[in-house]
């Protein structure tokens, strides 16, 4: 030990360890920080899961939700425009549901129109968006030949749809779906509209929340196609 030198030049740096210190503290704290947010998210899923009716709910409303957030990470690009050229198209899958009076409804028996055939369940938030402007459609082009089709997916039904298209003044037919239907259709999750024309074709197919002023025109675009009859 007598032959190392202690030197004279060193001194204890006080202000570096005081910067050191607050550098451990902040970081303990965002670590902290991120356990409790981690734990936070857990607890809200968990609340979410108990508070689901069914696993086919849960199922939809997470497709719904990932659909949403993958949406959302994306960059914007401009709305999708123009129909299929008809050429193109195929016919509809057909159906024969009854609406909320009882009457049957069958997609056949409107060939000549314009029909907006939309998927869509009293829990899914944005069919709660585009709903009121099927609404102003209806309102607006049914002199003309469209006929809006609402087709709930709701698993019970009845019993949730009539109170709600009643409290909504949902002024188009509202019949129930099933999977089978949206297999054809291809449904994945909640909203999916389709549109069809006078000669019960398929011109277009939007997954998700439609935009309200490419869908007006499209509407318009198909109105003004003409309809051939058998004789033509």
């Amino acid at each position: 030990m007598t032959a190392l030198d202690p030197g004279t030049d060193w001194e204890p740096d006080v202000n570096a360890g005081l910067l050191r210190l607050r550098e451990l503290r902040v970081r303990g704290s965002w670590i902290s920080g991120r356990l409790m947010l981690a734990a936070a998210a857990a607890l809200g899923f968990c609340i979410c899961l108990m508070a689901l009716p069914s696993p086919k709910v849960l199922a939809h409303r997470c497709l719904e939700c990932s659909v949403a957030v993958w949406q959302s990470l994306l960059p914007s690009a401009p709305a999708q425009s123009g129909l299929r050229p008809p050429s193109t198209r195929i016919l509809a899958p057909d159906f024969n549901l009854k609406d909320a009076s009882g009457t049957d409804l069958k997609l056949a028996n409107l060939k000549g129109k314009v029909v907006l055939v939309n998927f869509w369940a009293t829990w899914c938030e944005g069919c709660q968006v585009e709903i009121p402007w099927f609404v102003e459609f209806q309102k607006e082009y049914a002199s003309r030949g469209l006929v809006v089709v609402g087709i709930s997916m709701d698993d019970d039904g009845w019993k949730s749809v009539k109170p709600w298209i009643k409290e909504k003044n949902v002024n188009y037919p509202i019949v129930l779906g099933n999977d089978g239907l949206g297999k054809q259709y291809g449904l994945q999750g909640m909203p999916l509209t389709a549109l069809v024309d006078r000669e019960g074709r398929i011109a277009d197919v939007h997954h998700g929340i439609v935009e309200k002023t490419a869908t007006q025109q499209k509407i318009r675009d198909l109105l003004q196609e003409g309809f051939k009859t058998p004789t033509d």
